[in-house]
């Protein structure tokens, strides 16, 4: 496979994960606009990863994490200056988070995570919408995370929204009308629950290429649900 300055080319990357799906594409910057020589920027793209975390040792390093957050044990790991400059030349993320936009389920602060750990997708009523999916499917297939857990929290406000069905002003509907297949008539804590399932089996339905590495065992997919009272993450079986 073709590396530019240790990165996967373009070409090579859309071979990887078919035509018609994700691509990350290298832009031409014209010099007229910048004031310099024309060159090639490349996306933030990771040489092939020396020490891949599987899922399941992905998924004990979050629980832990979580563990030292409720029990205000923070260890606050890879958040050194040696950090910062060490991802700053590749980024090998063990987890990919489709979380909720709320303020208050920072992924990174609530499993005990730090710089380049975590891939975090956030958008409200963690959807699963076609920029979160291509998201994914970028960590996933060019950063070689194994795991995905869609992160939905307690007091959801778009759940609760998606509940009360009524009309919402501007494109926040669009958020609302994408959570209201996942359940009919069940209480708040449900519906969480119930959109998590939902939005979980959607990036596999929705998705060939995670749906393949699934397939090939190379991807997990999990759903759980933050407590924002306690600050516990309980996963779903």
């Amino acid at each position: 496979m073709a590396r530019i300055n240790g990165f996967i080319g373009r070409r090579d990357f859309l071979k990887f994960v078919g035509s018609g799906s994700l691509a990350i594409a290298a832009t031409a910057i014209s010099g007229s606009l910048i004031g310099a020589t024309p060159k090639t920027a490349i996306a933030d793209v990771s040489p092939v990863n020396p020490n891949p975390v599987n899922s399941n040792q992905a998924l004990q390093l979050l629980l832990d994490g979580n563990q030292r957050f409720i029990q205000y044990k923070r260890q606050y790991p890879h958040q050194s200056l040696a950090r910062l400059q060490l991802v700053a030349k590749a980024q090998y993320p063990f987890a990919a988070i489709l979380g909720c936009a709320d303020s208050r389920v920072p992924a990174e602060m609530i499993f005990d995570q730090g710089l380049g750990d975590l891939f975090v997708v956030r958008v409200a009523g963690n959807v699963a919408s076609d920029m979160a999916i291509g998201s994914l499917e970028y960590t996933t297939t060019v950063l070689g995370t194994q795991l995905i857990v869609v992160l939905g929290h307690t007091k959801c406000g778009a759940v609760a929204a998606a509940i009360a069905n009524e009309p919402l002003p501007g494109r926040i509907g669009y958020i609302v009308e994408s959570i209201k297949p996942a359940f009919n008539s069940l209480n708040s804590t449900d519906a969480v629950i119930a959109n998590v399932q939902y939005q979980a089996k959607k990036l596999q339905q929705n998705s060939t290429i995670l749906a393949k590495l699934i397939q090939a065992g190379k991807l997990k997919i999990v759903g759980a649900c933050y407590d924002i009272e306690t600050g516990q993450v309980n996963f779903i079986t």
